[in-house]
């Protein structure tokens, strides 16, 4: 579900004096690895357009980057976007969605709002996300931020780990594979109680493909064990609310609209204010009139 909470803005300029590509995130000039990822998508974008002229590329991320909020889902789409604009590449949602896909996987997604759906397909034309359900039925996103620091294991030496060492790995590809089924049905029903339980179930068995892997590791910290267990207790008080958590330590809790603040008001005995955002399902890609510069 893409979230009005977490986006970036980015803008792509391109300019016949440089030499390389410029880039500015969050007002610095990036460089080192994360620069070098920027450049190799940008690269595919000049080949796939015929244009080689190299770019300024300016960015704001209003998310928390390596810290499991898919800091990664968000910039590429706007980075995809403002790209293939810029060097005029087909801008429909398949072909953006396509693009995007090629900087992140999980950015395939971030095109569209509401709920969304990546198609695994079997090469290049055949892998993009689709639209499924505006989610504009009352479902809230309790965000809580337990720690936003930069993760010492990354999401992708993570999954390598895991996908190369774990023996639940293939179990787990199974298992989601099936879980994807059960969840469409319950987003086409508005069913949030077993959205939840589809959504809790599934973190904790790719959590768990990481604590078999070799070495076995884990992102959770003390603060996502208690933000699990407040979940659990507050379905004991009769407040449904269920947990998901990506490949960091902070953890997202899924509820309705109407239990929004008495999840806040429990979690404010153990988190500070900063710490708890609420968001909404969000809009997909917009093109803005402003230039960042």
């Amino acid at each position: 579900m893409t979230l009005n909470a977490f986006y970036t803005e980015t803008g792509v300029t391109l300019q016949k004096n440089l030499s390389h590509d410029e880039i500015i995130m969050d007002g610095k000039a990036l460089s080192g690895p994360s620069a070098q990822k920027i450049i190799r998508f940008m690269n595919q974008v000049r080949d796939q357009s015929g244009n080689h002229t190299y770019a300024r590329i300016v960015t704001d991320n209003h998310v928390p980057i390596a810290s499991g909020f898919a800091s990664s889902a968000s910039g590429f789409a706007a980075l995809a976007s403002a790209a293939a604009r810029a060097y005029g590449l087909d801008c429909s949602g398949t072909a953006l969605s396509r693009l995007a896909r090629r900087g992140s996987g999980s950015a395939s997604r971030s095109i569209y709002g509401g709920f969304v759906k990546w198609l695994k397909g079997t090469k290049d034309e055949d892998s993009y996300a689709v639209p499924i359900d505006p989610a504009n039925w009352g479902i809230r996103v309790v965000v809580v931020a337990v720690n936003r620091q930069n993760k010492k294991i990354s999401s992708r030496s993570g999954m390598k780990r895991t996908v190369e060492t774990s023996p639940f790995y293939p179990i787990w590809v199974k298992e989601a594979e099936k879980d994807l089924i059960s969840m469409e049905q319950a987003i086409h029903n508005h069913d949030l109680e077993m959205i939840g339980k589809i959504a809790e179930a599934n973190a904790l068995k790719m959590h768990a493909t990481m604590l078999a892997a070799s070495p076995p590791f884990t992102y959770w910290e003390e603060g996502t064990l208690t933000v699990m267990r407040r979940a659990a207790r507050l379905r004991e008080q009769g407040v449904p609310c269920y947990f998901t958590i990506d490949a960091g330590p902070n953890v997202k809790l899924i509820c309705s609209v109407e239990y929004v603040d008495q999840i806040l008001d429990d979690l404010s005995g153990f988190f500070p204010p900063k710490a708890l955002i609420v968001a909404k399902p969000g809009p997909g890609v917009q093109f803005l009139e402003h230039h960042i510069q």
